[in-house]
């Protein structure tokens, strides 16, 4: 059983009971049409390409594509929430294998980490604390970690960490069987990618317009969304103002905060919700007179510029400063993301 120690509202404060079972429904038919709406983006993004073949359409499809990737990264979130779907097995099966696996990600590992940050937000013990404790920094420091996922280094260290930790065991026959439990849904869905662009536009839209935008913009923007989810929120211990709601028009759901994911005090008032509930959930918040108390920035720059604010870059960078305690950690200063095992 996971200890809860994060603070949080009864859900009767938030929403009346009415509101609440309406954000409660999921249908299976919306599920299936976000999951199948974010691979219609990805085929359309490629066929833009492969049609008109220039340098912008390229860099629009890879925007599009690895916009989309985090997309089925959310879409794989609620369903570790057991709400992109009615039942479990859906959630489990639907998931892994047209959101999780093709971004080498599986739902239940996923599910059993991400909890423990909801339970503990912002506290001593989430596992996320180490991704937000570090900010603000300064620009320098930034432009270096978008440097250094716009060039693909973030995404092949968490690779390799990734195959090394499947590569574990004592004989070469653990290690084996330890590598396909972990890594085979990837291997084939990606193969299943490769064969699919293959066959209807080249051989090299797999490298092109799928490892690619997953390897560069996908990790950019989800680094700029943990950013924007729980750095330097102003109080650790209010449930309203632990997490950031960001303001996003069309254009930045687009290409930066898709399927709703920039609802982020929302989620983390009422969890179990289907993400295109959240919305509706904002809304009657704001109508309960909570938007006061409640942590929103008005868009994504605005969080930036806050979070780039520091004026000295010295060796503090990478130093943790949690409840009057100091603590050295890898990953500050280097978010290693993919939904797995950051959080969204």
């Amino acid at each position: 059983m996971i200890k809860k120690t994060a603070p949080s509202l009864p859900i009767k404060s938030l929403v009346d009971e009415a509101t609440l079972a309406h954000i409660r429904q999921r249908s299976d038919f919306i599920g299936l049409a976000l999951v199948a709406h974010a691979w219609g983006v990805i085929f359309l993004a490629m066929a833009l390409f492969y049609y008109f073949p220039n340098p912008f359409t390229f860099l629009l499809a890879v925007a599009l594509i690895g916009a989309r990737q985090l997309g089925l990264a959310v879409l794989m979130h609620d369903a570790a929430h057991n709400a992109l779907f009615r039942t479990l097995s859906w959630n489990n099966s639907v998931s892994d294998w047209l959101c999780a696996f093709p971004l080498m990600a599986r739902t239940d590992a996923y599910r059993r980490y991400h909890l423990l940050h909801h339970f503990n937000t912002q506290q001593e013990d989430d596992p996320d604390l180490i991704l937000s404790a570090p900010f603000p920094i300064t620009r320098k420091s930034l432009w270096r970690k978008v440097i250094r996922d716009l060039s693909g280094q973030t995404a092949y260290h968490q690779r390799k960490a990734q195959l090394f930790n499947a590569w574990q065991g004592r004989t070469l026959q653990s290690r084996v069987e330890n590598f396909g439990a972990k890594m085979k849904g990837a291997i084939l869905t990606n193969a299943i990618i490769f064969a699919s662009v293959a066959l209807v536009f080249h051989w090299s839209f797999y490298f092109i317009l799928w490892l690619l935008p997953f390897m560069t913009w996908h990790m950019l923007i989800t680094r700029i969304r943990n950013i924007a989810e729980h750095a330097f929120v102003p109080d650790n211990n209010d449930s309203l103002r632990n997490a950031r709601t960001t303001k996003a028009g069309w254009l930045m759901r687009s290409f930066l905060a898709p399927y709703w994911v920039n609802y982020h005090v929302e989620h983390h008032a009422i969890m179990h919700i289907p993400c295109y509930r959240l919305p509706f959930l904002h809304r009657s918040m704001i109508a309960q007179g909570l938007g006061v108390k409640m942590e929103i920035a008005a868009n994504y720059w605005d969080v930036l510029n806050h979070a780039a604010s520091r004026h000295n870059d010295d060796d503090k960078r990478g130093t943790i400063v949690h409840n009057g305690r100091k603590r050295r950690s890898r990953l500050a200063g280097n978010f290693s993301d993919g939904f797995s095992p950051q959080s969204r």
